[in-house]
């Protein structure tokens, strides 16, 4: 599994921290992390947690990366931001139960934390217990266990709504401010990262266009 770090501007400064929790649990697990900043405040490249939302969805859709961790400040934006957009289903992540159910229930490709609201002495310890349970084994198992068979047809029902709420990612992207997409891509290594692991060859080329 290859796991996308994205920080926005709020929480920049914490992206080590987050970042050394996350790799810790994905090196256990024989996963990539793949770090897209921001790295610190002072980043030329700037992140709001709206342009968190816009980099997941090309990340995700374009198969560079398998699953993305972002936040912000309480990580209710971040979610909302990445919820907006065709392909990826986000969740609201607080503690290790939490990442465990909504894994087997849920079977996302994308958590949202809160790096601010809560994070005080042992945050670092929470994060890496909350990436412990996020990837215990395979997602969608259920949960409890006597659940499985219908939270499998939920989801499936899910991602049927899902499917005909949304426009074309590429028709999307087009219809929104170019300076805000453009931002979204203009991190240091983000050409260096894309470019190395994306597939869809039409959102290759229109993130060519951008950067």
């Amino acid at each position: 599994m290859r796991i996308a770090l994205i920080n926005e501007n709020s929480q920049a400064a914490k992206n080590g921290i987050i970042y050394d929790a996350l790799k810790a649990v994905a090196d256990e697990k024989g996963f990539t992390v793949d770090n897209y900043g921001m790295y610190s405040a002072e980043d030329e490249a700037q992140l709001t947690y709206v342009q968190n939302g816009i980099l997941a969805a090309i990340l995700l859709n374009s198969g560079a990366c398998d699953y993305v961790v972002t936040g912000c400040g309480t990580g209710e934006g971040a979610m909302l931001a990445l919820n907006s957009f065709p392909g990826v289903i986000c969740g609201h992540i607080v503690d290790p139960s939490d990442a465990y159910m909504f894994s087997q229930i849920n079977d996302g490709n994308a958590v949202s934390m809160a790096y601010a609201k809560g994070f005080g002495w042992g945050g670092e310890l929470n994060l890496k217990y909350i990436f412990e349970k996020l990837f215990d084994g395979p997602s969608g198992g259920g949960y409890p266990k006597e659940r499985v068979v219908p939270e499998q047809r939920n989801k499936k029902i899910l991602d049927g709504v899902r499917a005909v709420a949304f426009k074309d990612l590429i028709e999307i992207l087009k219809g929104l401010d170019e300076d805000l997409v453009k931002g979204a891509v203009k991190g240091k290594n983000f050409k260096d990262l894309f470019f190395a692991n994306a597939k869809d060859e039409r959102i290759i080329e229109y993130v060519k266009t951008l950067v």
